[in-house]
C-alpha cells in the first residue's frame, strides 16, 4: 500500500486533518490498498480493511455508496462522507486514478481529501501528487509509470501525461537510468528497497547535481511487489558539503608529509586538482629561497617562483613556467594586489580585473583563450601574519564556475597547506644553517703532511631532527706523524653541532702537545663531563633542549708514524678501525673500546699494530652501519665485503661505500676518513746514539753535516748544526742517557733528540750576565717549529727545519 503524501509516513505524529489518504480499489469494489494516511484518516488498519468491499465503510448509505462507484466509473471527482472506526463521520473528497496492473486487471488508486469547511480549497483533491514537491514516480510491474508528483514533473521538465506509460529509460538521461532501471529490477525480485546516489542533470538545462535515490515495492494483498515507488531526494549540497569536509581532512593529513618546501606545494596541488579545481599554479615570493624573511610590500609588479603546478590534463599543457623557474606578475593584477593585501578573490573570465590582466599579459591571455578558462581564484598563501605566495585555481573543464563556498573553502586550504610550507621553508633554512655551521667546524681542507693520503666523506642526516654531530679530522704531528680522528655527538641538531665543535677543537689543542690515545682521551671525558654539568645547570627542565643523555659522545684516536709503520690508537666507546691489506684482505683492529666520552673516571687502554706498507686504514662512524639495523656484528661484516672489493682510488672506496651501504634518506649522519699509509724508508732517516758526553756534540754537527751533504741540503747545514748542537747540548747536560739523535728528510729537516729523562725544558728569557738560557730561544727562531714529546720512557725534543724550495 503506497500513500500518496509522502509527509505521511507513519512517523507516530499525530494526523493532519488537511492531509490525504489513499487506497487502491480492484475493478470488483474490493479494497487492496490501505495507505498509512488512510489507517491515520479513518483508524481502520491495513489488515482489517483489506479484502473489504468499499461499501463496508459507508455504512447504510446508499447515496454515499453511489457516489463512491460514479467516482470509480466516471473518474468524476466527488464529496461524500466516510466512517471513521469510533462512528463518527468526516466530510473528505474523492478522486480516482484508473491503472492497468501487471496482469492486464483495472484498479482504482483513490485519494481522499479531508474538507476543513465551507471555504476548503477544492484543488486539495490533488494532494497527494500534484502538491508533492518530492520527486516520486510510481512505476507497474512491467517498470512503465503510472503517477508522478509535482516534483517528479518539475525536476524532468515533463508532464504527467508525458510521463505515464514511459520508462524510465525514457525520462532519465543514460548514465543515470541504467542504475536506477537495475536496481528496479532487483526490488521486483527481492521485495528488498535499495538506496544508492547518482550524479548528472535531471534535464538537459538543469545544473549537475547528487540525488539519493530510493526504490520501494509496493506490494498488493496476496504479499506480491505490484508497483515500485521511485523517488529522489536532491542531495547536492550535503554531497558538496561532505566532499569539501573531505578535503579539508586529506589536506590535513597530506599536505606536509615531509620538510621539503617543493614537494609540500606538490601535494597541494595534487589534493586540489580534480576535486576542486581543472589547473592549480603554487608560487612563492623568490627572496624565500635566499633566506630573507618577506615582508610586506606596495602593489606593484612582483616576482615569484613556480614552486608547484598540476593539471587535470597530462603534461600541464596551461603552465608557462616550469617548477623552479622565476615567473613575473605585472602590477595591479589578481595575484600581485593578493600579495599586498593577502586577500583572497573570484573571478569570472568577463570580470574587469580579468581583462586588464589580459591585456598587459598576451601570454596568459593566450592561454585563458585556448583552454576556455572561465572562473578564476586567486588564494594567498599566509602564515604567521606572513604572506608567503599565492595559488591560482582554474576551471576550464568544468562547467559550473567557482562560488563563493569554493572561495571559502579554497582560503582554508590555502591557509594549512602555507603553515606546511612555511614549516618545511623554516626548517629548510634552519637545516642549511645547521649544516654550514656542522660544515664550519669540520676540516675545510685537509693540512699537509706526508705520512698518509687520505680522502674523506661527510653525509648528514635527513631526518627532521636534524644534523647530528659527526667529525673527522686528520692532524700533523711532530716525527712525521700524524693522528687520525673520527668521532660522533650523540644527539641531533645545534646542539650536537657546537659540542662537536669544542670536541674538536680540544682534541687539536691536546693533540699538539703530543699525549698518547690514552691520555688524550682522558683529557676529552674531563671535558666532556664538564659540558654535561654546564648542559644540566643552564637548561631549564622541561625545555625542548632538555634532553639529558649522559654520554656525550664517542671518539677513536689513532696515530700512525711512517717511519716505524706503527699505529698507536685508543677508542672512548667507538666502532674499531678497519685494515686493509694491500692484497684485499680486510681485519678490524681489536681495540679494546673505553667508555663513551661523558661518564669520566674509568680508563681507556692503548693498543698498538704495525700496518702492511701500503695498507689502508678505515675510520667511520656508526651511522655508516645503520643499513643493518642495530647489529654492530652484521654492519662490520657488511663493511667488511665492500672493502675486499678492489677500488680505482680513496675517492672511489669512498663512494662505493657510501652506495652500497646507506639508505637513501639515511636516519644518522655518517663520517668516514680512509688513510692510505706511506713509509720512510732508510734513505729518508739517519739515527745516532750518542754518548753522555759533552764531546758528543761535536760528532753530532759532524755527522748532521755529512748526512745533509748526502742528501744535498748543504743550505740548510748551518742551520741545522746549530739547531742539533743546542738540542744535543740540552739533553746531555740536563737529560739522562741514553742520548738519541734523528734526522728526518721529508717536507722539511726533522731534527729529534731523545734522552729518558721526563724533564721538559722551556723558554725563559737569559740576564745579561747568565751563562745559560739562550739555546733554546735560537732554536725557536731558527726552526719552523719545535716542541716536546713525551712517552713512558722519557721524552724527545724536536724541531722543524724549512728547507729551500725544490729540497723536499
Amino acid at each position: 500500500m503506497h500513500d500518496a503524501n509522502p509527509l505521511d509516513g507513519g512517523t507516530g505524529d499525530p494526523p493532519d486533518r488537511a492531509a490525504a489518504a489513499t487506497a487502491v480499489i480492484d475493478g470488483r469494489g474490493v479494497v487492496v490498498g490501505w495507505s498509512p494516511g488512510a489507517e491515520r484518516m479513518l483508524g481502520h488498519p491495513s489488515q482489517a480493511v483489506i479484502g473489504l468491499p468499499v461499501d463496508r465503510l459507508l455504512g447504510a448509505d446508499a447515496g454515499r455508496g453511489a457516489a463512491v462507484r460514479a467516482v470509480l466509473d466516471d473518474g468524476r471527482t466527488a464529496t461524500t462522507l466516510l466512517r471513521h472506526r469510533d462512528g463518527r463521520r468526516m466530510e473528505v473528497r474523492l478522486r480516482a486514478y484508473p491503472w492497468v496492473d501487471g496482469e492486464g486487471r483495472t484498479q482504482h488508486l483513490v485519494v481522499a481529501t479531508p474538507l476543513e469547511g465551507p471555504d476548503a480549497d477544492p484543488t486539495t483533491e490533488e494532494a497527494a501528487f500534484a502538491q508533492c514537491r518530492l520527486p516520486v514516480i510510481v512505476f507497474d510491474s512491467a517498470l512503465r509509470a503510472v503517477r508522478a508528483s509535482a516534483g517528479a514533473r518539475h525536476e524532468l521538465g515533463l508532464s504527467e501525461r508525458r510521463i505515464t506509460g514511459r520508462r524510465v529509460t525514457d525520462v532519465l538521461p543514460p548514465h543515470v537510468c541504467r542504475h536506477v532501471e537495475d536496481s528496479m529490477r532487483r526490488v521486483l525480485g527481492t521485495g528488498e528497497t535499495e538506496q544508492f546516489r547518482v550524479r548528472g542533470r535531471a534535464r538537459p538545462a538543469a545544473r549537475e547535481g547528487v540525488w539519493a535515490i530510493t526504490v520501494s515495492p509496493l506490494r498488493g494483498p496476496d504479499g506480491r511487489v505490484r508497483q515500485l515507488e521511485v523517488s529522489a531526494l536532491d542531495v547536492t549540497e550535503q554531497h558538496l558539503a561532505r566532499e569539501r569536509l573531505t578535503l579539508l581532512n586529506d589536506v590535513s593529513t597530506r599536505i606536509g608529509t615531509t620538510l621539503d618546501v617543493m614537494r609540500t606545494a606538490q601535494e597541494m596541488a595534487d589534493l586540489v586538482v580534480g576535486r576542486l579545481a581543472d589547473f592549480v599554479t603554487v608560487d612563492l615570493l623568490d627572496s624565500l629561497f635566499r633566506g630573507i624573511e618577506p615582508r610586506p610590500s606596495p602593489t606593484g609588479a612582483v616576482t615569484l617562483r613556480r614552486v608547484a603546478q598540476q593539471s587535470v590534463l597530462p603534461g600541464v599543457p596551461e603552465a608557462l613556467a616550469r617548477p623552479g623557474d622565476v615567473d613575473d606578475y605585472p602590477p595591479s593584477t589578481p595575484p600581485a594586489r593578493c600579495l599586498a593585501t593577502g586577500e583572497a578573490s573570484l573571478h569570472r573570465t568577463i570580470d574587469p580585473a580579468i581583462r586588464a590582466w589580459q591585456r598587459v599579459d598576451a601570454a596568459r591571455s593566450g592561454v585563458l583563450r585556448a583552454f576556455g578558462v572561465h572562473s578564476v581564484m586567486v588564494i594567498p598563501l599566509r602564515a604567521r601574519a606572513i604572506t608567503l605566495g599565492v595559488a591560482l585555481l582554474v576551471r576550464h573543464r568544468r562547467e559550473e564556475p567557482f562560488t563563493e563556498d569554493d572561495l571559502v573553502l579554497a582560503e582554508e586550504i590555502g591557509a594549512r597547506a602555507a603553515v606546511a610550507v612555511d614549516n618545511a621553508r623554516r626548517y629548510t633554512l634552519e637545516r642549511e644553517t645547521a649544516l654550514a655551521l656542522q660544515r664550519s667546524l669540520l676540516p675545510r681542507r685537509i693540512a699537509a703532511q706526508e705520512a698518509v693520503e687520505v680522502a674523506h666523506r661527510y653525509l648528514p642526516a635527513r631526518t627532521r631532527a636534524g644534523l647530528g654531530g659527526d667529525w673527522y679530522d686528520v692532524i700533523p704531528l711532530s716525527g712525521a706523524r700524524v693522528a687520525l680522528v673520527v668521532g660522533d655527538v650523540v644527539g641531533h641538531g645545534l646542539r650536537a653541532s657546537a659540542t662537536m665543535g669544542r670536541l674538536r677543537t680540544v682534541v687539536r689543542t691536546l693533540a699538539e702537545v703530543d699525549l698518547p690515545p690514552d691520555e688524550l682521551l682522558t683529557q676529552l671525558d674531563d671535558l666532556a663531563t664538564q659540558v654535561v654539568a654546564e648542559e644540566e645547570a643552564v637548561v631549564p627542565r622541561g625545555s625542548q633542549l632538555d634532553v639529558p643523555t649522559g654520554v656525550i659522545a664517542s671518539c677513536l684516536y689513532v696515530i700512525y708514524d711512517p717511519v716505524t709503520r706503527r699505529c698507536t690508537a685508543a677508542s672512548a666507546g667507538h666502532p674499531p678501525p678497519a685494515v686493509v691489506a694491500p692484497d684485499g684482505t680486510v681485519d678490524f683492529v681489536g681495540i679494546r673500546p673505553g667508555p663513551p666520552l661523558g661518564l669520566g673516571g674509568l680508563p681507556f687502554e692503548t693498543r698498538e699494530w704495525e700496518v702492511p706498507p701500503g695498507g689502508v686504514l678505515a675510520l667511520f662512524t656508526d651511522g655508516l652501519l645503520q643499513g643493518a639495523g642495530h647489529d654492530l656484528g652484521s654492519g662490520l661484516a657488511r663493511l667488511r665485503r665492500r672493502l675486499e672489493q678492489p677500488a680505482a682510488s680513496l675517492e672511489a672506496m669512498c663512494d662505493d661505500l657510501f652506495r652500497a651501504l646507506l639508505p637513501t634518506q639515511p636516519q644518522d649522519d655518517v663520517a668516514l676518513l680512509v688513510a692510505r699509509t706511506r713509509t720512510f724508508d732508510a734513505g729518508h732517516v739517519a739515527t745516532w746514539d750518542l754518548p753522555s758526553d759533552p764531546a758528543a756534540v761535536a760528532d753530532a754537527r759532524a755527522g748532521v753535516g755529512a748526512r745533509l751533504a748526502a742528501w744535498g741540503l748543504e743550505d740548510v747545514a748551518f742551520t741545522a748544526e746549530l739547531v742539533v748542537s743546542e738540542l744535543v747540548t740540552n739533553a746531555i747536560r740536563y737529560g739522562q742517557p741514553p742520548v738519541q739523535l734523528r734526522l728526518i728528510r721529508g717536507q722539511a729537516l726533522i731534527c729529534e733528540v731523545y734522552d729518558s729523562s721526563g724533564t721538559s725544558p722551556h723558554l725563559r728569557r737569559a740576564r745579561t750576565l747568565d751563562e745559560g738560557g739562550r739555546g733554546l730561544l735560537l732554536v725557536a727562531q731558527f726552526a719552523r717549529r719545535w716542541g716536546t714529546r713525551h712517552r713512558a720512557e722519557g721524552k724527545t725534543i724536536w724541531a722543524e727545519i724549512e728547507l729551500p724550495g725544490g729540497a723536499a
